[in-house]
Parts: C-alpha cells; sequence; structure tokens
C-alpha cells in the first residue's frame, strides 16, 4: 500500500477516526493492527520476517538487563542479536550480490562458477525497521533506555506504519518513549492535526507533480543513454537528483504529517540539502535518520575522529561504504557511497588550502555570488555521484559520464530536443515551476529554520488556505496519476 494510492486514502482516514475514539488503553492495539495490515499489503509473508526481527530485539533486550552485571552474557546476547538481525538482512538483501559477484571473480580466474542460484523477493522497508530495531537494542545496552517489557508497544515502535517502509529510521528515546505514553495523547488538538495535514499536502505535492513527472524524463535518457550528448545526459543527471530528492522527502513528510495528526513526533529527515555550501554540511541535512544512525552506531564506536586525522578519514570511508551497501547490493550503490566518502575526505583535507587561497585572492566568501558557487558545485558533486546510483551497472555508469564529456551538444537547449525525452513544453513548464516553487520552501527553511507547515501557520488565514487550496488543486490538476498511469513506486522502498 502506496502513500500515493486510493488504498491509502481509504486505510488512513479509517485509521485515524478509530484511533480518535476508541478508549485510550486500546490504542497501542489498534495501531499495531493498522501497522500489520499495512505492512502485509504488499506481501502477508512480510510479516514473518518483521515479527521474527521485533521478537529477536524484544527477547534479548530483556536478558540483557537481567544479566548487566554479568558482561560475558552481555556481550554474547549481543552478538546473537544484531548477528541474527543482520544475518535475515544479508540472506534476503545480499546472498544474491554475494554469489554474483564470487561467481565473476571465479570466472576472471578462469575457474567454474559456484551453480549456486538465489533469488530471493526483497522484503519492503526491510532495511529501515531492521536498523531501528538494532538501534533500539544497542540503547539498552547502553543504558540510554530501558528494555521495553510490553510486547505489543514495542512491536508498534518497530513496526509503526508511517514511517515503517521508508523511514526516518527513529530512536527509542524518541518513538518508543511516546509509545509508552500513547494513552495519554490529547487526539483533538486542532493545531496538530492542521500541521500534519499540511506536511501531507505538501509531501503529495513533491511526490505526484514533481518527482513522478521527473522520472519519466530520467527514465527515458537512462534507459537509452548511449542515443544523447552532454545536454540531455546532464539533463536527466539533475532530473535524477530532483527526482530522488523530491520523492523520499516526499515520503518523509507524508510520514511526519500522518504521525503528527495522531500526536506522534518523528524526526525530520531532510533539512534543505540542496542549499548545502560544501559535502560536509549536505551530509549533515540528507537522510538525516541514516547518517546521525551510522554517526551514532559505526562512526563513533569505531573512534570517530577521536584517534588521529588518519583514523578519521578511514572511518569516514568505511561510513558511507557501508551507507552505499545498505542502499542496495550492487557495485554502483558501493561506488557511490565511496565517491561521497572521498568527498568528506577531500574537503577535510582541502579546508585550510581553500581558506588560505581565497584570502590571498581577497575573494569575498561573505557575498551572494561566492555562496551560490559554493551551492552551486555540492549539487554537481552530488549529482556525479549519483549517475553511478542510478545507472544499470558501473559500466554504464562510467560510460554516461564519458558520453557527457565526450558529446557536448548545446544546441539541444534550443532546437528542441530537451522536448523530446518524455515530457512536452508543457510538462516541462509544469516540472520548472514546481521547482521553483520547491527551492522557495528550501529557502524559507534554510534560512528561517521553519518547515512549511510552522511557516504557514504563522501567516494570516487567508494566505494559509490560499496556499494550501493552490496545493491541492495542483495534485490534482498537474499530479501524475490516473487511468493508464503506471504509479512510480517510492524509490526507497527497494531499500
Amino acid at each position: 500500500m502506496q502513500f500515493n494510492s486510493t488504498s491509502f486514502m481509504i486505510f488512513f482516514p479509517v485509521v485515524v477516526a478509530a484511533y480518535f475514539v476508541i478508549p485510550r488503553k486500546c490504542r497501542a492495539v489498534w495501531l499495531l493492527v493498522s501497522s500489520y495490515y499495512f505492512y502485509m499489503s504488499w506481501n502477508a509473508k512480510y510479516a514473518v520476517l518483521i515479527g521474527t526481527s521485533t521478537l529477536i530485539t524484544y527477547g534479548c533486550a530483556i536478558l540483557l538487563e537481567k544479566y548487566s552485571d554479568r558482561s560475558g552474557i552481555k556481550k554474547l546476547i549481543s552478538v546473537l542479536c544484531i548477528c541474527s538481525n543482520l544475518g535475515i538482512l544479508a540472506v534476503f538483501k545480499y546472498a544474491s550480490f554475494a554469489i554474483r559477484t564470487v561467481d565473476g571473480l571465479l570466472e576472471a580466474l578462469g575457474q567454474a562458477p559456484t551453480g549456486f542460484g538465489i533469488d530471493l523477493l526483497l522484503p519492503v522497508g526491510i532495511s529501515f525497521y531492521t536498523f531501528q530495531a538494532i538501534g533500539y537494542f544497542i540503547d539498552v545496552y547502553r543504558g540510554d533506555i530501558a528494555a521495553e517489557k510490553n510486547l505489543i508497544k514495542y512491536a508498534l515502535f518497530v513496526s509503526f506504519f508511517p514511517q515503517l517502509v521508508a523511514g526516518p529510521i527513529e530512536r527509542s528515546k524518541s518513538l518508543l518513549t511516546q509509545i509508552r505514553d500513547v494513552s495519554k495523547i490529547n487526539v483533538w488538538d486542532a493545531g496538530r492535526i492542521a500541521s500534519g495535514a499540511i506536511l501531507m499536502v505538501w509531501g503529495f505535492f513533491l511526490k505526484m507533480v514533481i518527482a513522478d513527472r521527473a522520472a519519466i524524463l530520467v527514465n527515458n535518457v537512462f534507459a537509452d543513454y548511449r542515443m544523447y550528448g552532454s545536454t540531455e545526459l546532464i539533463l536527466a543527471g539533475f532530473g535524477f537528483e530532483a527526482q530522488v530528492y523530491c520523492d523520499f522527502l516526499s515520503y518523509s513528510l507524508i510520514a511526519m504529517g500522518a504521525a503528527r495528526i495522531m500526536g506522534f513526533v518523528l524526526m525530520e529527515n531532510f533539512n534543505a540539502p540542496i542549499l548545502a555550501r560544501d559535502t560536509k554540511e549536505f551530509w549533515r541535512r540528507w537522510h538525516i535518520s541514516l547518517t546521525t544512525w551510522f554517526r551514532d552506531y559505526v562512526y563513533i564506536p569505531l573512534g570517530g575522529s577521536r584517534k588521529g586525522m588518519g583514523r578519521k578519514r578511514i572511518n569516514l570511508m568505511i561510513v558511507f561504504l557501508l551507507s552505499g551497501l545498505w542502499h542496495g547490493a550492487s557495485w554502483g550503490y558501493i561506488i557511490w557511497g565511496g565517491i561521497n566518502g572521498l568527498y568528506l575526505i577531500l574537503n577535510d583535507m582541502t579546508q585550510k588550502i581553500r581558506s588560505d587561497t581565497a584570502e590571498k585572492l581577497k575573494i569575498n566568501t561573505g557575498c551572494f555570488s561566492w555562496t551560490f558557487l559554493k551551492v552551486i558545485v555540492t549539487n554537481i558533486l552530488f549529482v556525479f555521484a549519483i549517475i553511478f546510483y542510478r545507472a544499470v551497472s558501473v559500466v554504464d555508469g562510467a560510460n554516461y559520464i564519458k558520453r557527457i564529456f565526450a558529446n557536448p551538444d548545446p544546441w539541444a537547449l534550443f532546437d528542441g530536443t530537451v522536448y523530446e525525452l518524455g515530457l512536452s513544453r508543457t510538462e516541462m513548464s509544469i516540472l520548472i515551476v514546481s521547482l521553483v516553487v520547491l527551492l522557495l520552501v528550501e529557502l524559507i527553511r534554510y534560512n528561517k529554520d521553519m518547515m512549511i507547515d510552522k511557516w504557514l501557520l504563522t501567516q494570516n488565514v487567508w494566505f494559509e488556505w490560499l496556499v494550501i487550496i493552490a496545493l491541492i488543486a495542483a495534485i490534482f490538476v498537474f499530479g501524475e496519476y490516473g487511468f493508464g498511469f503506471d504509479a512510480q513506486q517510492f524509490v526507497y522502498f527497494q531499500f
């Protein structure tokens, strides 16, 4: 059941209506049943895996507290818990990739392939709920939170439907604490409900008007990239940046909005990353729940920056290679992660040189033109990396980039070629105007530190309703949906 589906448009109001009127003590049970129904709508068998992960981390956390004074047993429990969860993830997500890699190496060495074949259907959102469950267990191990004894509330923490499939990856100290007090939530809060509804409307606009429209152009170019010159390839690269950003941001906003309507606060997953001045700032603002998860549970335990600059850079590269692998079982994702890790290392290594050079050349680093240049460069670097993320293979990614430099065709901007990539002049105009609207909202988020719901609720009522009605109208008039349209699954569902 996707957010941008008729099924969800029926499911969510029914869940909320019942949630608002049922006895307080029944709320957790109702939300748990609703969450499992939501998840099983893709494939009922998926419930077995999420249930297994839930039971393992639930039981191990309780045992952890029971044997808190016996370090040997604690470590054994931890190894069993984390390895079993990662083992499930590895089998369903990485086993086939590992076998293909080994077979490729054997063939390169002139040996016969293994002959093994695994073709398992990847459960939706398995990487998200697995990391959330592991994060909870580690928090209990560290003593940051007490083990949850109520299985229903803990199962709801792992499976809470708004953020179950594509995050944000919530922390136990935030979401689980709220679930523990679910009976105390004042559901009849008009301001909170309005705030959640605004986030959902903005999220649907980003998905249906921008992301799915950009996907048409991106899919056409990447499918036959050898047929195009640099202009079309660059356009598709930036189009994919717009697609993946709006797609993932929209899911996070709809999740935040849906949860907020019911009285829960989810963490913000994006904070205007497309306006970041360098790659370091970019990764503080992009997929915040995942980057902070890796920081807290991988980077810092590895030593972080406490053991010298050399170790810090190695730790950064490890984290980004793992992040790439988390995104998908292919070398393209790993290379994407490695490139971004390299960006951060080079950013760190050249910081003083860049600062000294700017001072010697008397560059005004505080003016708009310098800031604008930095933002453009940061986005160019990001687009370069996500070509490997989007391409079918590493070879295709490399050839795609090669064609950008080897086949210049600037005239494509003026002879109408760009309108032959799947989007007509009208459709392209809708996309451009929508991106301008996105940029305005991002500028408010970056400069005023306010999300669209908070900013709108500070405006006059007439303006607030004008914007909301305009967004809803745009979704119905310009959104990509309806008979004959292949609804685009959210990009991060595959992770």
